[in-house]
């Protein structure tokens, strides 16, 4: 059969911020069988608050693909914001990331979309903002603790 429509023109992989973005790692090979991931790991550093790199791992060749970033929640950013500097950093265009999510919140959005113009981001839910701990609001609490079974 010929095929008509619209045809990929390039490679991807999938770069998750652990731990909930791994979560989301078997979703995307389920669609892209042989999709290469990377991993990344940021935290945020408790005498400044502010989000610190600890870990990153990325196909040899990630500066020519397009990435997949997957983290299931986008609430203030910061950890977003830290991934994609990285991703530019090992020479990714930021034009090439698409950041993936289930649920954000205007702040969020805003705080990448202002840093980074030329990324995307694909949420399925706009929550309504974040709460005073700086949580999704209503959100779903942490989704790593809930989703590997370690919430209290």
């Amino acid at each position: 059969k010929e095929f008509h429509g619209i045809d990929f023109q390039g490679r991807i992989c999938g770069v998750s911020i652990m731990r909930a973005g791994e979560s989301m790692e078997q979703g995307l090979r389920d669609v892209c069988r042989s999709v290469r991931i990377g991993k990344i790991l940021i935290q945020r550093d408790e005498e400044t608050a502010l989000p610190k790199l600890y870990y990153a791992k990325f196909p040899p060749d990630i500066a020519s693909r397009y990435c997949l970033l997957l983290d299931p929640m986008l609430a203030t950013g910061g950890s977003a914001i830290k991934a994609i500097e990285t991703l530019i950093d090992y020479g990714v265009a930021e034009e090439r990331i698409l950041f993936l999510n289930l649920i954000s919140c205007p702040e969020g959005i805003a705080a990448v979309v202002q840093k980074f113009p030329a990324m995307k981001i694909v949420t399925a839910e706009i929550d309504a903002g974040l709460d005073e701990k700086l949580y999704i609001n209503p959100g779903l609490g942490d989704f790593g603790c809930r989703y590997f079974g370690t919430d209290k």
